[in-house]
């Protein structure tokens, strides 16, 4: 099975090059930023040891129409996809926060609250709730953005106004995008026949000044979806969601023993579970984008980005 878990390209004007958990991003010239999906798959800030076959194709895509389907709501740094695992936009100097927005009480709150905790980010969560209710109106639960491989942190409203992570005007205008960008996210879901749970963006300055949308949204690595047909029925039965995002292999991490802590060794990956992930991924792709995923060639991938990202640069 080959995947693309790294690349090493050398493009004219390049100025750096910055490897994500998932995603590698080559700055040209300090005005725009080439950034490659790789197949890598993260969970608990760990990358684990084996890619997964069209996985950076599938968030690639997905991330790229979901940017142009809420352009007229929020201002994004998408210029151009090249290629099938490639976005190119503008440089911007990102914000050190992650927006976090929860819909429903699942994942890390889920597990917060089941530990007895009823805050999350300095924000209040209801008495007498179950996993996977909607909260009565949708909360923001901000994390820093970890660096060189370190874990994201829950951090409050107030500690990133008061620590100048992020000014207070800007902070607003944040919080403002987040909600514009779920409601519209949920409401796409919705024609599909998905509830949007969570998910997180992240935002930047470019070089005017605007605030913009920068790398992925709505895809299943930034996050959760229930199916709509199912979803009452099995929260009344007290039964788990079936779910459409990255959860899946965080909870078989954790039947294996495995929640990224020191001292834990990551399970095996078989073939069987590699390919079934893959199958879920493009499971996600067509029911959240309403289309048949068309799988790229495989065999020289890597060659096939570098062409398509140079012609793209010659042009």
């Amino acid at each position: 099975m080959n995947t693309l878990t790294k690349t090493n390209y050398n493009f004219d004007n390049q100025k750096s090059k910055y490897s994500g958990k998932v995603r590698e991003v080559y700055n040209i010239d300090d005005k725009i930023l080439i950034m490659i999906a790789t197949d890598r798959l993260s969970a608990f800030d760990v990358v684990l040891p084996r890619g997964i076959p069209y996985k950076g194709q599938i968030l690639n895509q997905i991330a790229c129409k979901m940017l142009n389907a809420t352009s007229h709501i929020v201002p994004n740094w998408l210029i151009s996809t090249p290629d099938p695992n490639v976005s190119i936009g503008d440089s911007c100097t990102p914000f050190k926060v992650e927006m976090v927005i929860r819909g429903y009480l699942s994942g890390h709150a889920a597990r917060l609250y089941k530990s007895g905790k009823r805050s999350i980010c300095g924000v209040k969560m209801p008495d007498g709730m179950n996993e996977n209710d909607k909260f009565p109106n949708p909360i923001i639960t901000p994390t820093t953005k970890a660096e060189n491989g370190s874990h994201d942190e829950d951090i409050s409203r107030n500690e990133i106004i008061s620590q100048k992570i992020v000014s207070e005007s800007e902070y607003l205008i944040l919080e403002d995008y987040t909600r514009k960008l779920f409601k519209e996210g949920g409401r796409i879901a919705e024609s599909q026949g998905l509830i949007l749970v969570d998910t997180k963006y992240e935002f930047g300055k470019n070089s005017k000044g605007e605030i913009v949308v920068i790398d992925e949204i709505h895809t299943p690595d930034s996050s959760r979806y229930f199916y709509l047909d199912s979803y009452k029925k099995l929260q009344n039965s007290k039964l788990p969601q079936k779910q459409l995002s990255k959860e899946f292999v965080r909870q078989w991490l954790i039947s294996e023993g495995f929640q990224g802590k020191e001292g834990q060794k990551i399970p095996h990956m078989s073939d069987d579970y590699v390919n079934s992930v893959s199958e879920r991924y493009i499971e996600l792709y067509e029911r959240i984008t309403g289309e048949k995923f068309v799988k790229e060639e495989l065999n020289e991938i890597d060659k096939r980005i570098y062409m398509n990202i140079s012609n793209y640069l010659k042009e």
